[in-house]
C-alpha cells in the first residue's frame, strides 16, 4: 500500500520533516500509550537497516515478545522526538492495519472500531483532526475506567450489603446461642451454691474432727513417750546381759579351744603310730600301688567326669589351721576330697563361676603336686558347664548327676573308701561335716584350705 497522499507534491520524508512542529504532544491514555509502542515494535524490524534509528537498531534485533516490554521506553521516544521515524513506521502499521488504517489515514474513526486502536493510528499516522481521535479515545477510555468503577462500586456494595446480611444473622445466632449459654450457667451458679453451701457444712464437721483427732494424737503421744522410755531402759538391761554372756561365751571359747587342743595333740600322737603300723604292714603283705581307686568307682555310678581323671599327688590344711591341714594330707595315701562351690563362694565370690573352678583346681593341682595324695573336688551338676580344659595332674573333678548334690557325692565317696584310710573333707557345710565325721573322715572348714591356697 502507498503512502497517504499529501496537499501538495512534496517527497514523504521532507513533508514529514517540515510538518515536525514545537506543538506539544498531547497527554496519551495508557492503554493507547501502550498500543503505539505494539505497533511501532511490531513494524520496527520491516523498516530497512539504513531507515532504523541507531538507538533502535539494538531494540529491533529482540524478540518479538520482548521488543515492546524492553524497548518500549526508546520506542515511545524516538516516535516523539524523530517525525521521519513517525512517518516510516505508520506507513508500516497503516499497510498492516488494511481498510481501519486506511480509514484513519483519511481522517475517519468507524463507530465500530475499538477507541484505543484508532487512537494508537491516528498518533501515528497524525491525519487532520488526528488529536480530536486520541483525546475521544481517551474520554472513551476514561469513560469505560468510570464505568468499571461505578460497576466495581455496585459489586462492592452489593458484598457489603450481603456481608452485612451474613452478619446479621451471625449475630443473632451468637444472641441465641448466649442467651441459652446464660440460662445454662445461672443454672450451674445455683448447682454451685447449693455444693458450697454442702461443702461449707462438710468443713465444719471436718475442722471438728480434726480437733477431737489432735486432741487424741496428744494422748497418744504421751502414752508413746512413757513406752519408748520404758523400752529404752528395757534395751539398756538386756545390753548388760548381753555383755556379760559374751564375756561368759568367750571364756568358754577359750577353755574349749585349750581342750581341743590337748586332743588334737593325743589325735596325731595316735595318727602317727598308727601311719608306722601301717607301713611296715604294707612292706610286710607287698602290696602293689592299685590302678583304680574307690572314688573313681563312684564316679563311675554316681558322677559324671568333665574330661579322664588323673592320678597325682597332694598336699593339705585343717579345719580353720592350716597348720592342721598339713597334718592330715602328710599321713600316708591321704583322700582330700573339696566341696567345690562351698570354697570358691567363700573365697572367690566376686569371680564368675569358671573363674572360681579354675583357680580352686589350678591350687588343687599345686597341692596335689606339693603332697602326692589323691585329690577330689566335687561341683553341683546343676551349674555344670561343658568344654573344660584339663584338669591337673592328680585332680579328679566330679559334677553330680541331675538331681543329685554335691553334698551327697561326698557322702558316697566318703563311705566308699576302707576304714582306716585317712579322708580329709573340705566344706564349711556343718551337714557335711557331721556326715562325713560319721564315716571316719577328717572334715576341714573351707577357710583352712584357702589359708594354705594362699601361702602356695
Amino acid at each position: 500500500m502507498s503512502e497517504p497522499s499529501r496537499p501538495d507534491d512534496r517527497p514523504v520524508e521532507e513533508a514529514a520533516v517540515q510538518d515536525a512542529e514545537f506543538v506539544p504532544e498531547p497527554v496519551l491514555p495508557e492503554p493507547v500509550r501502550q498500543r503505539i509502542t505494539t505497533l511501532a515494535a511490531a513494524a520496527l524490524p520491516g523498516l530497512p537497516g539504513e531507515e532504523i534509528p541507531v538507538a533502535l537498531r539494538r531494540v529491533a534485533r529482540f524478540a518479538p515478545n520482548r521488543r515492546a516490554r524492553l524497548g518500549g521506553r526508546e520506542i515511545a521516544a524516538q516516535l516523539t522526538s524523530d517525525p521521519l521515524f513517525r512517518q516510516r513506521i505508520s506507513g508500516r502499521v497503516v499497510t498492516d492495519a488494511g481498510d481501519l488504517g486506511a480509514a484513519v489515514a483519511a481522517g475517519l474513526a468507524p463507530a465500530a472500531a475499538d477507541p484505543i486502536e484508532v487512537a494508537a493510528l491516528a498518533y501515528l499516522v497524525r491525519p487532520e483532526g488526528w488529536r480530536d481521535l486520541v483525546e475521544g479515545a481517551g474520554d472513551a477510555v476514561r469513560a469505560e475506567a468510570d464505568s468499571a468503577a461505578v460497576v466495581g462500586q455496585i459489586r462492592d456494595a452489593e458484598h457489603r450489603a450481603a456481608r452485612a446480611e451474613h452478619d446479621r444473622a451471625v449475630a443473632k445466632v451468637e444472641a441465641d446461642k448466649l442467651r441459652d449459654e446464660l440460662a445454662r450457667v445461672r443454672e450451674e451458679l445455683g448447682q454451685l451454691r447449693e455444693e458450697a453451701r454442702s461443702t461449707a457444712k462438710a468443713l465444719r464437721e471436718a475442722q471438728a474432727a480434726q480437733k477431737r483427732a489432735s486432741d487424741l494424737l496428744a494422748t497418744e503421744k504421751g502414752r508413746a513417750s512413757r513406752i519408748t522410755a520404758d523400752h529404752d531402759a528395757e534395751v539398756r538391761r538386756l545390753k548388760t546381759r548381753l555383755a556379760e554372756a559374751e564375756t561368759l561365751a568367750a571364756s568358754g571359747k577359750q577353755a574349749a579351744k585349750e581342750a581341743r587342743a590337748a586332743d588334737d595333740a593325743r589325735l596325731w600322737l595316735l595318727i602317727e603310730t598308727i601311719g608306722q603300723a601301717a607301713s611296715g604292714l604294707r612292706r610286710e603283705l607287698a602290696l602293689g600301688p592299685a590302678e583304680k581307686m574307690p572314688a573313681d568307682y563312684v564316679a563311675d555310678t554316681a558322677a559324671e567326669r568333665p574330661g579322664t581323671p588323673e592320678r597325682s599327688r597332694a598336699r593339705a590344711q585343717d579345719t580353720d589351721d592350716p597348720g592342721r591341714l598339713d597334718q592330715l594330707l602328710a599321713l600316708p595315701r591321704a583322700h582330700l576330697i573339696v566341696d567345690g562351690y562351698n570354697v570358691t563362694k567363700r573365697g572367690f565370690a566376686e569371680m564368675s563361676l569358671e573363674q572360681q573352678r579354675k583357680r580352686l583346681i589350678t591350687g588343687l593341682g599345686g597341692i596335689a603336686a606339693q603332697t602326692g595324695d589323691e585329690v577330689t573336688v566335687v561341683f553341683d551338676g546343676a551349674e555344670r558347664v561343658h568344654g573344660l580344659p584339663p584338669a591337673p595332674r592328680g585332680v579328679r573333678v566330679l559334677f553330680s548327676r541331675k538331681g543329685d548334690t554335691a553334698d551327697e557325692l561326698i557322702r558316697q565317696l566318703v563311705r566308699a573308701e576302707p576304714a582306716g584310710r585317712p579322708i580329709v573333707v573340705i566344706s564349711s557345710d556343718r551337714e557335711v561335716a557331721d556326715g562325713v565325721r560319721r564315716h571316719g573322715a577328717y572334715p576341714m572348714g573351707a577357710d583352712s584350705l584357702l589359708r594354705r591356697l594362699a601361702r602356695s
